[in-house]
């Protein structure tokens, strides 16, 4: 309680305040615009953030962040096209419900379900935070170092399928961050004697090249179809009671999306799965699945939208950013010399505890706002794509521009952005490139300050916290190898 005075005064000052407002409104419209997403347009919006108090910058990206999926529902239910990518399970029973002239009510359990889900993840990191304050400093060097290689082998294996693909484009974003002057001896390493290459290759410019001018090749080059939204009609304030009738679903969706976004790399789409194959299974009527259930549209849509407070913990305790949209945001965390870890949860509890009193504002915002302009978010989904295409184009090419006043820092976004267009078409994962840039850089530090403490690779199992991370890396790694092997058996015979 001591805490949260304070960070009521930090979170009260009136530019966090319309950063919230802004970023909430922003997000919620920017997830109803099929082909943009919160990873666009985080993107865009990174430069800007830097001029800003880290508070501030901060509470506009975890708006985008926190609230683009309200806004995801919208498409995926009226159009059958979700607004995010994580909002692809909503279509499966909102657009049903829609053909049978239930869009308001889908949409009213789709705003509660993702209202419900988020409060439930915000009161569980309250409830956890006394646990992470005690835990949090038992993480050294080592246990940093192990938690994040854990983070990329998660990263690399939750691409089922493309196990191979993602563990090169992990190693690709380790490689990149290695380019530039080293940061213990000062040494030049992969420059080739370019000068442009001796600060290295910048976070940002790939995080604008990979996710925002990728997005932007597409939309201008592929085609403008066209799909009418449906008509809402009535109010979705009466659909909203329902989700209360259907709380075990709802309860127990939002907390599998609390547990598994605590976990690195795992992210909403398995939550959703798992949230939306235990309502089935549980459901009185589960052959309505897949064809207008409400249970199946609550579970998928508490899920999601239970990740993104959860997401923060393992960035906010230990630096170790989840996904790609926490990798961003570290960024604006290492702009102003915030390190986040277990001396952030030390010494500035108060901004941490702000940021999540943030989360619970941004909510607030996001839901109120759509409640007021739903039928004037139905017309945004209308935008032709071409037009959406120049738009990021114009804006992510202002942001590259405006780090540092670089033509160079142009061509090199320019040239991740047709590297990323590329991938996209391949269908090869991009996010491991992030994750691979972020989580190398940690690694390589803790792992050099470790090898300074320790006399043996036996020094790695002397801890408690370390030789559960070190068994928890074996116990993947051999489940995946005997998986793999399995089903290699299987397609055999």
């Amino acid at each position: 309680m001591d805490q949260v005075l304070p960070a009521l005064g930090l979170l009260l000052q009136p530019a966090v305040l319309v950063a919230l407002l802004v970023g909430s409104v922003g997000g919620v419209v920017i997830g109803a615009i099929p082909g943009v997403g919160p990873a666009v347009a985080i993107a865009i919006l990174l430069p800007t953030t830097f001029i800003f108090d880290p508070l501030v910058g901060l509470s506009l990206l975890l708006g985008i962040y926190g609230s683009s999926m309200y806004g995801g529902a919208i498409p995926a239910i009226l159009m059958n096209t979700p607004g995010t990518a994580v909002n692809a399970l909503t279509t499966y029973d909102g657009y049903p419900m829609t053909r049978r002239g239930q869009a308001q009510r889908a949409l009213g359990l789709a705003y509660s379900a993702s209202f419900f889900g988020a409060m439930v993840s915000i009161v569980s990191l309250v409830v956890l935070m006394p646990v992470l304050t005690k835990v949090a400093p038992m993480f050294g060097s080592r246990e940093i170092f192990l938690a994040a290689l854990f983070g990329v082998i998660l990263v690399i294996l939750s691409h089922r399928g493309q196990v191979f693909a993602a563990g090169m484009m992990a190693c690709f974003g380790i490689l990149l961050n290695t380019v530039g002057m080293e940061p213990i001896n000062y040494t030049q390493r992969f420059t080739f004697g370019q000068s442009w290459l001796s600060s290295g290759v910048n976070l940002v410019v790939v995080v604008l090249g990979l996710f925002a001018l990728s997005q932007a090749f597409l939309l201008l080059s592929g085609s403008d179809d066209h799909v009418e939204p449906q008509k809402v009609r009535g109010s979705v304030f009466s659909a909203m009671r329902e989700v209360w009738q259907h709380k075990r679903i709802a309860g127990v969706s939002s907390a599998f999306g609390v547990g598994v976004g605590i976990i690195p790399g795992v992210g909403e789409f398995v939550s959703q799965f798992l949230a939306y194959s235990y309502a089935q299974r549980t459901s009185k009527t589960p052959e309505q699945f897949g064809d207008g259930s409400p249970e199946g549209l609550i579970a998928s849509e508490s899920a999601n939208n239970s990740v993104p407070a959860a997401a923060l913990i393992p960035l906010l305790a230990l630096g170790v950013p989840g996904e790609a949209l926490t990798a961003m945001m570290l960024a604006v965390f290492y702009v102003h010399n915030v390190v986040p870890g277990p001396q952030l949860l030390a010494e500035r509890m108060d901004f941490v505890i702000a940021l999540y009193i943030a989360l619970l504002v941004l909510n607030i915002f996001a839901l109120a706002f759509l409640l007021m302009s739903t039928r004037l978010l139905v017309r945004v989904i209308s935008i032709p794509n071409r037009i959406i295409g120049v738009l990021v184009l114009m804006f992510s090419f202002v942001g590259v521009y405006s780090l540092r006043n670089s033509i160079t820092d142009c061509l090199i976004a320019t040239a991740f952005g047709l590297f990323g267009a590329i991938l996209k078409r391949l269908n090869v994962p991009i996010v491991p490139i992030i994750l691979g840039m972020v989580l190398g850089g940690i690694m390589e530090a803790k792992f050099r300050s470790a090898m300074a403490r320790i006399q043996s690779p036996m020094d790695f199992f002397d801890r408690p916290i370390s030789a559960v991370l070190v068994l928890a890396i074996i116990g993947i790694l051999v489940m995946s190898l005997r998986s793999a092997w399995k089903k290699h058996a299987e397609s055999a015979e």
